[in-house]
């Protein structure tokens, strides 16, 4: 199985989704889900993750560093995708994309640092969300 998850620039939450459920598969003993991230936009290809976003990983224990942003391409044979705003998913229309969370993952991206915490915090809650889904449902 293959999930990707998409944000905006893939710079910030689609990075972090993608550490985070990563993460947590590997935990459950499902790592032979293979779990990427990528953007709807261009702009930030071959960047590295946002540092803010990265600290806040290291900050739990995760790995961000070898992160680099990719722009979403249709063609992709993915499983699953899933997006981390009800923006992304209107611009994956087409596809048969789903939210990664209950509700929209705010972009940290223009705020304070605290705010990568707080995103970061419903990202982990909404993988281990994913984890029991793709548990139950290989």
């Amino acid at each position: 199985m293959h999930v990707e998850i998409v944000c905006s620039g893939n710079i910030c939450r689609s990075p972090m989704g993608e550490v985070v459920l990563r993460a947590k598969l590997a935990e459950a003993g499902l790592g032979d889900v293979e779990v990427t991230s990528s953007g709807t936009g261009g702009w930030h290809v071959g960047d590295r993750m946002d540092p803010r976003a990265a600290a806040a990983l290291r900050r739990r224990g995760y790995d961000g560093s070898t992160h680099r942003a990719r722009q979403f391409e249709r063609a992709w044979d993915r499983d699953l995708i899933l997006a981390m705003d009800s923006g992304h998913l209107s611009e994956l229309s087409g596809t048969e994309a789903q939210l990664f969370a209950r509700d929209d993952v705010p972009d940290p991206y223009y705020g304070e640092d605290a705010g990568f915490d707080d995103v970061l915090a419903q990202i982990e809650k909404a993988a281990d969300q994913w984890v029991d889904r793709l548990r139950d449902n290989p």
